[in-house]
């Protein structure tokens, strides 16, 4: 490994509100101009955030089916937070039966499970069934909309609007090839067990409905799955505003890519044209991972506790992007506080460790106490105080 550690111990840094994400987005010089015909497109790397490539990458336009990223992102932050199980059962309504455009034909007042409806979105793109799950959700489309933008400007997605959930075409439905990819990486970073449905050519649901039980065929839109070594997603769109869209998703050795194309003309460059920005990644960067998460980064003093002082642990498991074929060397530096008081929870954030590439800042994690301290007992601050006059 291509590194070297520089200790430091910064009282600023309570101060500091730099996040993982906020780093994530510096950019090296694209190297070279791919002459991509879609209109807009983007490239990055899935941990670090980093933007290998870009060519108008924040034009607002309408992104189709690709909108269900942001939907899919909800309904997995929805049931990771308890509101539902994966086994609950979802009812259609009216609304959601009456979609146009890519449907499993879902009837009103039949009923899947939650997880056979986003089974349906995530391989399908089922525009029916991504409503349906907008309503068990949110209670309306329109209440999971407000929530769709308002989760996008959490995640600074400032070219975006969400006007639906499954992405018909409708006036002021706009977002851009870097708002995606944000949202992309969140999804495929968090959940990556969404996989089980990205990289799946072929499956089936069974319709309930009032005729009796009928099995009906689904097919991945994602045609990257056959043809990229290394897809793991994500998400197709396309209609007449839009054209062709893709969010696409691939994982070699260790380094996982995100490359995003918005309104290629035909169906075949969009799969072409994100194929090339993929290949493009791999053959110009590499993954070196940096320290695991719990790796005893320092020790920060701790005043009046049981203890004198507490380890300082990374929160998380972090690697570093460099281009292929560098000789550079990247460089930790870690900031602690000077002090903290007791009592403190476990994983409250102590410091940083900050990775350096050539003078530029290329990430950094968080520094957490490694276990809980309560405070001193009455005796042994006595015996402390003891101990010091004597």
């Amino acid at each position: 490994m291509r590194k070297k550690g520089v200790c430091f111990c910064l009282a600023i840094l309570g101060s500091m509100s730099i996040s993982s994400q906020a780093w994530a987005v510096e950019q090296y010089d694209n190297l070279s101009d791919l002459g991509l015909s879609a209109k807009s497109a983007i490239l990055i790397e899935q941990d670090s955030g980093t933007i290998l490539y870009e060519q108008d990458s924040h034009a607002a336009l309408p992104p189709a089916s690709v909108t269900k990223v942001m939907t899919m992102l909800l309904i997995y932050e929805a049931e990771q937070a308890g509101q539902f199980a994966w086994d609950d059962t979802v009812t259609v309504s009216e609304h959601a039966a009456s979609m146009g455009g890519s449907q499993v034909f879902l009837e009103e007042g039949e009923t899947q499970t939650a997880a056979d409806m986003t089974k349906c979105i995530a391989i399908a793109s089922a525009n029916d069934a991504a409503v349906a799950m907008a309503e068990f959700v949110a209670g309306s489309e329109d209440a999971f909309v407000q929530r769709m933008n308002e989760r996008a400007q959490e995640l600074g997605m400032t070219d975006t609007h969400f006007e639906n959930a499954c992405g018909l075409d409708t006036d002021g439905h706009i977002t851009s090839a870097y708002d995606i990819a944000l949202m992309s990486r969140e999804l495929m970073r968090n959940f990556p067990e969404i996989q089980q449905y990205t990289t799946t050519w072929q499956d089936s649901i069974v319709h309930h409905t009032r005729r009796g039980e009928e099995t009906f065929g689904l097919t991945n839109t994602n045609k990257l799955i056959q043809w990229y070594d290394g897809a793991t997603g994500l998400k197709t769109g396309s209609t007449g505003n839009a054209l062709y869209c893709l969010s696409a998703t691939a994982e070699r050795d260790g380094m996982n890519l995100i490359a995003v194309v918005m309104a290629a003309p035909d169906f075949k460059t969009r799969f072409q044209e994100a194929m090339q920005l993929l290949d493009y990644g791999f053959a110009n960067y590499v993954v070196e991972t940096g320290r695991e998460k719990g790796y005893v980064a320092g020790q920060v003093p701790v005043s009046k506790g049981n203890i004198a002082m507490v380890d300082a642990v990374t929160a998380e498991d972090i690697s570093v992007l460099l281009p292929k074929n560098s000789d550079a060397a990247w460089e930790s530096k870690v900031s602690l506080l000077p002090a903290v008081q007791a009592p403190i929870a476990a994983d409250t954030k102590v410091g940083e460790m900050i990775y350096i590439l050539e003078g530029a800042e290329v990430g950094r994690v968080d520094l957490v106490a490694a276990q809980d301290v309560p405070k001193a007992g009455m005796e042994q601050m006595l015996q402390r105080m003891l101990y010091i006059w004597c």
